[in-house]
Parts: structure tokens; C-alpha cells; sequence
């Protein structure tokens, strides 16, 4: 398989960036998603000049935004040669989604003792509007909706740090590796049912473990697409 040029690390965007203050995040955004679903893979180099010029921005927010993803260990200065994608190894996806699972699941615990029926009613919404979307194939909505499916909750635990850290965490996923499998969409939608009837019922045991669960299933579908398109060959 031929790898990724610098050139594709930007193939993804969806048309220039538009200019505003956190530029850079968007662009770090995008090239941390390429990483994390494969499509640069270590050793690659991520070139300023060609980044900027696919996603119509300046070398400036490019810059800046490798320097926030070298900080973060996805990527490494080379001198002289520029930066080149850091090692991802299959424990590094997992303690990712570990992370991101266990952060979650006490949000969704503490969701329990707080959630209303409003919160029911808009959680079950969101969910069928998923699952259109999903049946669509949808990508860009099923994203706004899993994102919007696990705000209700997180809100509804009342933690503003602990939903704080999740978010960074999340910056981890993705998301449109995730919007674009069918089959990881039909799983989504049946966790969220699920995940709303242990709310209503008040099961606190039940809603961790189908919390955990969605996190773990996430990891494993990750490393198993990695593993296929041979990242670690």
C-alpha cells in the first residue's frame, strides 16, 4: 500500500478553512484526525507549505498548529527535514478510549440521580434523528448528533471539569472515521437506546457498563482498522 504524501494530509478538508482567531485549532483538528484514523502514518512528513496551500490558509496557523501537536507527542520536529508523524502504537489508541470511557462513564452515573423526563424526551430525539442520519449516511449530521446525544448527558451531570476533560480528551477521536462505517452507526443508535432506558430506570450499574461499553467498542473497531490497513506492519 502506498502511504499518504504530505500533500493528502489535507486531502480531507472539506474546502479552505475559513479565517477566524482559532485557525489553528481547526487546523490542528483536521491533521490530528488524519493521524488518528491512519491516513498519515508514522514516519510521514506533514509539510507546512503544502498543508497550507490544500486547506487555503497561511503557513502561520499550520505552524502553530503542529506546535500544539508536537506538544501533544503526534508529532516530532526533525532538523533541517520539518515534521514528521510520531509513533502510534495500539496501547496508545486504547488508553485514548480508556480514558475517554472512564471520564464518560462517571459522567453518566452522576446523570442518574439528575435526569428528568424532558432530559429522557430530548435524549430519545436526538437518538432517532441519529438514526435517520445514520440511515442516510449522513456523515456531518451524525457527528453534530453523537456529539449533541452525549452533551445532554454529560450536562446533566453537573460536572463542568470533569465535561471540561472529556472534550479534551475527545479531540482524540476520529470522528469522521467513526460517521462514515454504517455498521458502527446501527451499533451507536442501539447503545444510546439502551443507554437511556438504564437512565430511566435509574440503573446506575447498567448505564456505566453501557458507557464503558461504547468507548471500548470504539477502540477496538479503531485498532481493527488500523491493524487492516497495515499501520503497524
Amino acid at each position: 500500500m502506498t502511504r499518504p504524501t504530505a500533500r493528502d494530509v489535507a486531502a480531507g478538508a472539506s474546502g479552505a478553512l475559513r479565517r477566524r482567531p482559532q485557525l489553528s485549532d481547526d487546523v490542528a483538528a483536521h491533521v490530528r484526525n488524519r493521524i488518528m484514523s491512519g491516513d498519515v502514518r508514522p514516519g510521514d512528513f506533514v509539510r507546512l507549505d503544502e498543508t497550507a496551500a490544500e486547506l487555503g490558509v497561511s503557513v502561520t496557523p499550520v505552524r502553530e498548529a503542529l506546535l500544539t501537536l508536537r506538544g501533544e507527542g503526534l508529532v516530532e520536529l526533525v532538523p533541517h527535514r520539518g515534521y514528521v508523524v510520531a509513533p502510534l502504537s495500539r496501547d496508545d489508541v486504547r488508553d485514548v478510549f480508556w480514558l475517554q470511557g472512564r471520564i464518560a462513564e462517571e459522567l453518566a452515573v452522576r446523570a442518574v440521580d439528575r435526569v428528568d423526563d424532558a432530559a429522557l424526551t430530548e435524549l430519545t430525539e436526538i437518538n432517532e434523528q441519529l438514526q435517520r442520519a445514520v440511515g442516510l449516511g449522513d456523515a456531518a449530521r451524525i457527528e453534530q448528533l453523537e456529539f449533541g446525544f452525549h452533551r445532554v448527558v454529560n450536562r446533566l451531570a453537573g460536572a463542568r471539569k470533569l465535561s471540561w476533560f472529556l472534550l479534551g480528551a475527545t479531540r482524540y477521536t476520529p470522528a469522521q472515521f467513526y460517521s462514515s462505517d454504517r455498521q458502527w452507526g446501527d451499533a451507536a443508535v442501539a447503545s444510546h437506546t439502551r443507554l437511556v432506558a438504564a437512565l430511566a430506570a435509574r440503573d446506575h450499574a447498567a448505564v456505566a457498563a453501557e458507557t464503558r461499553a461504547h468507548f471500548d467498542d470504539g477502540a477496538k473497531r479503531l485498532v481493527r482498522h488500523l491493524e487492516t490497513i497495515g499501520i503497524w506492519d
